[in-house]
């Protein structure tokens, strides 16, 4: 079944993130990789302002994931970004308005 249908019946070990909630659906995503994309992100990301850019939070995202979710850092990126959104949209982390953008945890 693959990502999308998430390879367990009737969605188990899935949650569901707020950011399609905005629109009135919510986006089913596998927990263990939520939870664990989620523990990375507040680990690598400073406790203010100016904080990392996008790339330097990708970068230094992959050495903090478990190796039997994401195999040589595979699928990372879409993992950081969805649960980026989320986050962001929850207030755990916040973005400067800088170019390049930067995000750091909220305080």
């Amino acid at each position: 079944r693959g990502e999308r249908g998430g390879g367990e019946p009737n969605g188990a070990g899935c949650l569901r993130t707020g950011i399609g909630a905005l629109r009135g659906r919510p986006h089913p995503v596998r927990a263990a990789r939520y939870r664990a994309t989620v523990d990375a992100i507040v680990t690598v990301l400073p406790a203010g302002a100016p904080g990392l850019t996008l790339a330097e939070v990708r970068e230094a995202l992959v050495e903090h994931l478990p190796e039997r979710l994401f195999p040589g850092g595979a699928k990372s990126g879409w993992w950081f970004k969805t649960v980026q959104l989320d986050l962001e949209a929850k207030g755990v982390i916040a973005r400067e308005s800088s170019k390049p953008l930067r995000l750091h945890r909220s305080s």
